[in-house]
C-alpha cells in the first residue's frame, strides 16, 4: 500500500488539517452521472484505497447520482475515520442523466441538507457547497436554510460553486465562506483573479476538471517536463496547480485504483519556478 508522502496540508476554514490531493468521487456514478455506480464493489474499493493511502478530503454532492454517491461513501467509509473530511454540495435539479438545472428555492435546499445529513450518516457536513448560484432566485434566499444550519450544527463550514468575486462578497453577508469550487486547470485559467482573491483570504480553492492538461501547444511542453520527472502528463498538470497557489486543494476522480495512486503521486512531485514558468506561459 503506497501512502501519501506529501506533507503539503492547508487547514480549511483555520481548523481541517487536510491533505492537498483529495478525491473526487463524480465518477462513481452512472453514465451522465446519473444512477449508482456500475461495479459497486470496485467504486467501495476505490473510496477505502484512497483513505488507506493518506486522502483525507473526499468531495461528494447530492446531484451526483443523484443520491446514490452519498450513500455509497457512506457504505464504504462509515464509520469514518477520524479527520476524514466529506465535503458534499447543494442546489441542483437531475431530471436526466447530463441534466443540470440549478435549483436555489430556498426549500429544496433544505431537503438537500437534510437528505445529505441521512445519507453521509453524520451529525454535521464538514463542508456543504451550493452547487450553482440560482439566477431566479435571489442568493440570500438561497442561503438562508445553509445560515440556519450551521446555527443548529448541522454543517460546520459552507463553501461556493463557479462564482465569481462579487458573488462571493454578496453570499459572505449571509454566511461564512472557507472554499470556492470552480472550474480551473493548466489549460483554462479564467478564473484566475478568483484564485488570487482566495488565497489572500486564505479561502480554500479547489478546481474542479483539474486533470486538463491544455491545449496541444502545451503538450510538448508537459511531456519533457514529465519526462524530467518520471511522471504522466496528468500528473504534471496536478503538480502545477499545487505550485500555483497554497490554498488549492485537489479533487481529480477516477474509478480505476491504478489512476488513484497515480494521482496521489501526483503530490510528490516539486516542479521548479523555471518549469513551472514554462508551463503558464
Amino acid at each position: 500500500m503506497e501512502t501519501l508522502k506529501t506533507t503539503s496540508t492547508f487547514k480549511l476554514g483555520n481548523t481541517l488539517s487536510i491533505n492537498r490531493v483529495g478525491y473526487g468521487a463524480m465518477q462513481l456514478t452512472g453514465t451522465g452521472v446519473f444512477g449508482d455506480a456500475p461495479n459497486r464493489d470496485n467504486a467501495i474499493r476505490v473510496l477505502q484505497e484512497a483513505v488507506a493511502a493518506g486522502v483525507n478530503f473526499i468531495d461528494t454532492a447530492e446531484a451526483y447520482g443523484p443520491k446514490f454517491n452519498e450513500s455509497l461513501i457512506a457504505d464504504a467509509l462509515y464509520p469514518y475515520k477520524k479527520g476524514v473530511v466529506i465535503a458534499t454540495k447543494g442546489g441542483f435539479n437531475r431530471p436526466g442523466p447530463g441534466q443540470w438545472i440549478p435549483n436555489g428555492d430556498p426549500n429544496h435546499i433544505r431537503e438537500n441538507i437534510e437528505g445529505s445529513l441521512k445519507r453521509l450518516k453524520v451529525d454535521t457536513i464538514d463542508l456543504w457547497q451550493l452547487h450553482r448560484i440560482d439566477a431566479n432566485v435571489p442568493v440570500e434566499k438561497t442561503l438562508a436554510p445553509v445560515a440556519e444550519a450551521v446555527k443548529a450544527g448541522k454543517i460546520r463550514y459552507v463553501g461556493l460553486s463557479e462564482v465569481d468575486i462579487k458573488q462571493i462578497e454578496q453570499a459572505e453577508k449571509i454566511v461564512p465562506i472557507v472554499s470556492v469550487q470552480n472550474l480551473y486547470n493548466l489549460g483554462n485559467r479564467s478564473w484566475e483573479e478568483v484564485v488570487d482573491y482566495t488565497a489572500k483570504r486564505n479561502i480554500a480553492f479547489i478546481p474542479w476538471f483539474p486533470l486538463a492538461s491544455g491545449p496541444d501547444k502545451l503538450q510538448d511542453k508537459i511531456g519533457a517536463i514529465a519526462k524530467k520527472h518520471n511522471a504522466t502528463t496528468a500528473q504534471i498538470a496536478l503538480a502545477w496547480l499545487l505550485k500555483r497557489s497554497a490554498n488549492i486543494l485537489l479533487i481529480p476522480g477516477t474509478s480505476s485504483v491504478g489512476h488513484l495512486h497515480e494521482n496521489i503521486q501526483a503530490g510528490t512531485i516539486e516542479l521548479s519556478e523555471e518549469e513551472f514558468a514554462e508551463l503558464s506561459r
